[in-house]
């Protein structure tokens, strides 16, 4: 029995303080490898706009959490103190390569981490020898194994399908939106109507104060005349405005409740037809016959849905995507009546050329203005924009100075 007992007390591992030293060491670097890990899978998570993604990005740093937390557990039965973290709050995310080549970039960087991680580790079981250390580690390689893996799959977007239901799909679908929308300005249907507004006021009202004071020109109340012009045409535009843009507005949504209306109808008397005719327009976009039915059969469960689908699909938009008809006709009336009293402003103080002079200097600057306010919501850079609508507004204000020179000549002739 004695003989049988002999090999475990040859695989007794004694540590002497060199040892226990150097795996203190050991393990302190294995928490702060790890927890460097969390931060960085954390950080990537954020900005991941895949919700899929998103969600393994976050195991993966839940699980390099727990790693940290095992090396802890240990440094504290070795009695040596849990380390603070030393490493940026992002981890690695933030890397200048990272930056550069993107979230693939980073996640092929991580991938030969994991696999560097894994080779370290199984020297470390070579070398350290204590037991409960080894423990730890053949739990952690395992672990690290399994990271190779997903990383690998996330980089080749070999990502695994998993059901959702409604609600986990719908914080999918916000998480998604929210990532995409991050820093980047969204074109209210208000703003492109208050730009627009502006624009018009500005152009026409600096076009006809340019024709009066042409033709008024040598006239003494001249700058009576081109104020009585420019303040009728400021209220007439901006009414012209608004109620335009209330009724394009009030149409779009009458248009869609009328489609709407048809699909609820088409749907009630053949439903079988509008399924094929959702499932024909989702087959032009790309999918297969059978992926295709298999959706809309998932859309048909409830016919409200369904008749949403069609609607939208017939007419691009929702019901949530249509303008409000109060809130288009408030914007471009007031915008519009903004842009119109800039050039008029000028000729409560002063007459003749240079009032003509000052009118046009504003004016140009206030095209310039708002050209650049329009790269807020395009894609042009602002000072682009800016030229091109001064250099409109130029144009205009010259010609209908020009004409308005000439009708002031025949009208004096």
């Amino acid at each position: 029995m004695r003989d049988a007992r002999h090999p475990r007390v040859a695989h007794c591992y004694i540590m002497d303080t060199r040892d226990k030293e150097h795996l203190i060491e050991a393990l302190t670097n294995n928490w702060q490898v790890e927890m460097r890990g969390f931060h960085t899978y954390n950080a990537l998570a954020h900005q991941a706009t895949d919700p899929q993604q998103c969600r393994s990005l976050h195991s993966l740093a839940l699980a390099e959490q727990h790693h940290a937390d095992l090396w802890a557990s240990r440094l504290t039965a070795l009695g040596a103190p849990v380390p603070e973290y030393d490493g940026p709050p992002s981890g690695d995310a933030d890397s200048l390569s990272n930056r550069i080549g993107g979230l693939d970039l980073a996640l092929r960087r991580l991938e030969l981490d994991e696999s560097r991680d894994i080779a370290r580790y199984g020297k470390q079981i070579q070398e350290l020898g204590d037991p409960q250390t080894v423990a730890i580690l053949n739990e952690v390689i395992e672990d690290e194994r399994d990271h190779y893996i997903t990383l690998g799959n996330l980089i080749r977007h070999h990502l695994p399908s998993t059901q959702l239901d409604p609600e986990q799909a719908r914080q999918a679908l916000d998480q998604l939106v929210a990532a995409r929308a991050k820093g980047q300005p969204q074109a209210a249907s208000w703003i492109g109507d208050a730009i627009y507004g502006v624009n018009d006021g500005l152009g026409a009202i600096f076009g006809i104060v340019s024709g009066v004071a042409g033709a008024t020109e040598k006239s003494p109340t001249g700058a009576h005349y081109v104020l009585i012009a420019g303040l009728a045409g400021m209220i007439a535009s901006a009414l012209s405005m608004g109620s335009g843009a209330y009724l394009a507005a009030k149409s779009e949504r009458e248009i869609y409740e009328a489609e709407y209306e048809r699909e609820r109808e088409a749907v009630e008397f053949n439903e079988p037809e509008a399924r094929e005719l959702l499932s024909l327009t989702y087959q032009m976009r790309g999918l297969t016959a059978e992926d295709a039915d298999h959706f809309v059969g998932h859309i048909a469960q409830k016919k409200g849905q369904l008749v949403e689908a069609l609607a939208r699909e017939r007419l691009h938009t929702t019901q949530e995507g249509l303008s409000k008809p109060w809130v288009s006709a408030t914007s471009g009336a007031l915008s519009t009546a903004v842009g119109a009293f800039i050039p008029v402003l000028p000729f409560f103080f002063m007459a003749g050329i240079p009032a003509i002079v000052v009118a046009a200097v504003v004016s140009l600057l206030a095209h310039f203005a708002v050209g650049a306010a329009k790269s807020l919501i395009t894609i042009r850079s602002w000072w682009s924009s800016g030229l091109e609508m001064t250099a409109v507004g130029a144009l205009e204000g010259a010609v209908t100075y020009v004409i308005g020179i000439g009708i002031g000549h025949l009208a004096g002739s």
